[in-house]
């Protein structure tokens, strides 16, 4: 059964750093185009970073400098390395493609705050 399965969020002050991780099971990983998403209160889930089966990457602007997305194709993982995060980075982070949206996961919560 295809699954998701993200961790690696924490609390952390303003300015801090935290790497997220993503394991991808029951679906074949490499061909296809992977995203993390986040979702604070109240507020649609919106994509941060992409990176495509070849490599190619694209940010929302809000993370560009700030947000590297990398992905393992023999670990089937994706990962995402925040540094310098700020209040309005808190939310719940999720992982999926963007290409052949799976179930969802249950994402891992990144709270930003002094």
């Amino acid at each position: 059964q295809a699954q998701l399965v993200e961790s690696g969020g924490g609390l952390v002050q303003p300015g801090g750093s935290l790497r997220l991780s993503c394991i991808v099971s029951g679906r074949i990983f490499s061909i296809y185009t992977w995203g993390w998403y986040r979702q604070a209160p109240g507020k649609q889930r919106e994509l941060v970073a992409s990176i495509n089966s070849v490599g190619g990457i694209n940010y929302v602007d809000s993370v560009k400098g700030r947000f590297t997305i990398s992905k393992n194709n023999d670990k089937k993982t994706v990962l995402l390395q925040l540094d310098s995060l700020k209040p309005e980075d808190t939310a719940v982070y999720y992982c999926n493609s963007p290409s052949s949206t799976m179930n969802w996961g249950r994402g891992t919560q990144v709270t930003v705050s002094s």
